[in-house]
């Protein structure tokens, strides 16, 4: 297919990040069809010109076919199930999945889709919801070149930083990468911000300061922040930051890897689950540690 020829996009997952993605799209001029299993949750879009398609119809109906879901499972049913998209999507057409999932079902789903002529291409997304809304997402591919050249100028609509890393799965071993290094900075930002509230110092200086040095990052600025704030609403929900983390930590068992830092991480965001925060934002992770320390920092504005 020439990218000529791509006039109608289809979306599966129109939750926080997929729908100022979609948006991007719409703004760009493209047909849009949409599908989210809480069809409230496009009522945004469908307002400013998608349509609204149950999923085979969706397949049928799109030149490509973005998923942007919460698990590996939803993914392996939406494509492979009973009721798959591959087998209703258009020949030559293609598929690309921003879901954060399992490199080996990015295999599976790149092999099933050869089979119904139909080019796959896993890429997950970092950036959160600012990334998002700001079109500055990075955007980690793992596919073919002729795959990744059709897609481009698509995916450059939302994204700054967009690279072919290899075959299927590597774009989601180069996810797991990443969510290896949030989940430790994560830790380092509210122990930070912890030591600097018993100092004394202002939080809010502080934060403007140090992001402008060595220990930078958008954890510490725009996390941060919101953790000053007690904003703990979710540009990335709980429940799924701990299920990139159990598939990085299942990988690294496949390799032969003990990552310490990350299976500690991930039991501070279990412990948050249990008070309840499974669908805060990955910044919440600070109320573990101040119940740990008997403090409270910021407040709310």
């Amino acid at each position: 297919m020439a990218q000529s020829a791509i006039k109608t996009i289809g979306w599966i997952g129109t939750g926080v990040m997929g729908k100022s993605m979609c948006l991007h799209l719409l703004n760009a001029g493209f047909q849009l069809n949409v599908y989210n299993r809480t069809a409230s949750k496009a009522d945004e879009l469908v307002s400013k010109g998608a349509k609204f398609l149950a999923p085979e119809d969706l397949a049928k109906n799109s030149d490509v076919v973005f998923l942007m879901l919460g698990y590996p499972h939803d993914v392996q049913q939406m494509v492979l199930g009973e009721q798959g998209i591959l087998k209703h999507m258009k020949k030559g057409s293609l598929l690309i999945d921003h879901t954060t999932s399992a490199p080996s079902l990015a295999v599976e789903i790149a092999a099933e889709a050869q089979k119904y002529g139909i080019e796959s291409i896993d890429a997950p997304v970092s950036g959160g919801d600012i990334g998002a809304r700001e079109a500055r997402l990075a955007i980690m591919c793992g596919g073919s070149q002729a795959a990744f050249d059709l897609a481009l100028p698509i995916l450059q609509k939302y994204g700054a930083n967009i690279q072919l890393l290899g075959g299927a799965g590597a774009g989601q071993h180069t996810k797991m990468t990443n969510q290896i290094l949030l989940a430790s900075n994560m830790l380092g930002v509210v122990e930070g911000l912890l030591y600097a509230h018993k100092a004394g110092l202002d939080l809010d200086q502080v934060i403007n300061l140090i992001k402008t040095g060595a220990a930078s990052s958008t954890a510490w600025h725009v996390l941060g922040s919101r953790m000053v704030k007690r904003d703990f609403e979710p540009g990335f929900y709980v429940e799924h930051f701990i299920k990139d983390m159990d598939i990085a930590l299942e990988e690294a068992k496949r390799a032969n890897l003990c990552l310490p830092g990350l299976g500690l991480v991930k039991q501070f965001y279990h412990a948050l689950v249990a008070q309840g925060g499974a669908r805060n934002g990955t910044q919440a992770i600070i109320k573990v540690l101040e119940q740990m320390n008997n403090v409270q920092i910021g407040k709310k504005q």
